[in-house]
């Protein structure tokens, strides 16, 4: 705005003409796949870098174990490292899979999730006795007067010379117990002898190199730190009482007689028999909000428009994953073929199983360093053609079709020739090549199509 210096009539010019709306990003990525840990049911989860997905879902799968359905961490990682910057995860699991266990006496925990991750957890457990309670004189009606009742609650268990009581009231600085004690527990002193320690519980939760502490915890269903409420925050494991007798210590109540810490170890989780595993596996079910697995789970989300579930070429999760885009029509479904498949006859067919501009098939499968494997293997392009979008995305505007991109990585399983090109090209397969002087890119028509869902 001008600056005015002194008084008058002054007229100002404002261009009036209509201004061009600006790109915005838009490709956000969608994930379908297994994983080693993470919520099956449910809105997926966010997912804004590789260290962010290995903290939520665990690293790459073995492939002794899962075989070709192992490719769900090697292909997110490829979407960060080829210029994807969020997305979003659902994972699936085998039939057959369960969540680790622990009972002991009172207390119940269970891994968050299946999956036999959930067998390396640990809770150490130990009784804290940090604060104390001075009780000055015992009153006729049976209550005491004390001198400090800051920090305490009514139903709070207190430890006296090795005997326990738990609070009944409090009113002001007045406070009964549930029954009596064995020796007189008062002390009018000003450094006293004789003092009360609240009993609570220090928890440590540990898997591999993740750590979760939790100090002073309270059996007190009143108390502001009552276990089950503050626990309720691990990612790690879920917290339960099975109950307790007329009155007892609680501490004792999870370990026996006598000891005042102790070590859980989770047991009992399964991934789930591989075997089983359908194109249902993906497909997930709709069970309602909140309740929906695998590519149903994102019917919840509206913000991702790039959905794969990589690796995975059974023609009913195909199919099932087009229509989902095409349903929503906002959505765009990135498509793996079979990892082998070389001949350009049988790639057309399996190309021809769907007709819809909603989603576009790459091939061939890009070398990249297998964690599990700690070497070089091939894994499906989908996660990293997603990347490609968001990075083309980013630098070059939403209006520009990513095409001739360079994609990271070390490899390709198959190189495909010129003339190769010029025939699976034409039919909708869009591959990736190794061209002389330029690196490895990602080439084809469904670039356009993708890139006309995306901006709609």
């Amino acid at each position: 705005m001008a600056e005015y210096l002194s008084p008058g009539v002054y007229v100002e010019e404002y261009d009036n003409s209509p201004r061009g709306v600006e790109g915005v990003g838009t490709c956000t990525g969608g994930f379908v796949g297994m994983a080693e840990r993470g919520p099956v049911e449910g809105e997926p989860r966010y997912v804004t870098s590789f260290a962010s997905f290995l903290r939520q879902f665990g690293g790459y799968l073995s492939e002794f174990a899962y075989g070709e359905y192992r490719y769900l961490a090697g292909s997110v990682e490829q979407f960060f490292a080829n210029g994807g910057t969020k997305c979003f995860v659902s994972r699936v699991i085998a039939p057959g899979a369960k969540s680790a266990a622990v009972s002991a006496g009172i207390l119940k925990a269970e891994a968050k999730n299946e999956g036999t991750w959930g067998n390396r957890i640990q809770i150490k457990i130990a009784s804290s006795f940090k604060k104390k309670l001075q009780l000055i004189k015992k009153q006729e009606d049976g209550s005491f007067l004390a001198k400090n009742i800051r920090g305490f609650t009514e139903g709070d268990f207190v430890v006296y010379e090795g005997e326990y009581n738990r609070i009944q009231t409090i009113f002001e600085d007045k406070i009964t117990f549930e029954k009596d004690f064995a020796a007189d527990p008062c002390d009018d002193s000003f450094v006293p002898k004789k003092v009360l320690y609240l009993l609570e519980i220090d928890v440590s939760v540990c898997c591999n190199e993740e750590r979760e502490k939790y100090g002073e915890l309270s059996f007190n269903l009143s108390s502001p730190n009552y276990i089950l409420g503050k626990m309720e925050k691990s990612s790690l494991i879920h917290v339960s009482l099975t109950g307790e007798t007329e009155f007892l210590n609680p501490f004792e109540g999870i370990f026996g007689t006598g000891k005042t810490e102790g070590v859980l170890t989770l047991a009992g989780g399964s991934d789930g028999n591989i075997d089983g595993v359908t194109a249902g596996t993906f497909i997930g079910t709709d069970r309602g909000p909140g309740r929906r697995t695998g590519i149903q789970a994102f019917l919840e989300n509206d913000q991702v428009n790039m959905l794969c579930v990589p690796g995975i070429t059974i023609p009913e999760v195909i199919a099932a994953l087009v229509s989902h885009c095409e349903n929503l029509g906002s959505r765009f479904a990135i498509l793996d073929m079979p990892k082998e498949e070389a001949g350009t006859k049988e790639l057309i067919e399996y190309r021809e199983m769907i007709d819809s501009t909603y989603g576009a098939m790459y091939h061939p499968w890009v070398q990249i360093f297998d964690r599990s494997l700690q070497k070089p293997e091939y894994f499906p392009p989908s996660g990293a053609v997603m990347g490609i979008y968001a990075r083309s995305d980013l630098q070059r505007g939403v209006h520009k079709a990513p095409a001739n991109e360079t994609v990271m990585c070390t490899g390709l399983n198959i190189l495909f020739s010129r003339a190769e090109q010029d025939i699976l090209n034409p039919a909708g397969i869009n591959l990736i090549r190794r061209i002389p002087g330029q690196g490895i890119r990602v080439w084809g028509q469904g670039l356009q199509a993708a890139t006309a869902v995306l901006n709609m």
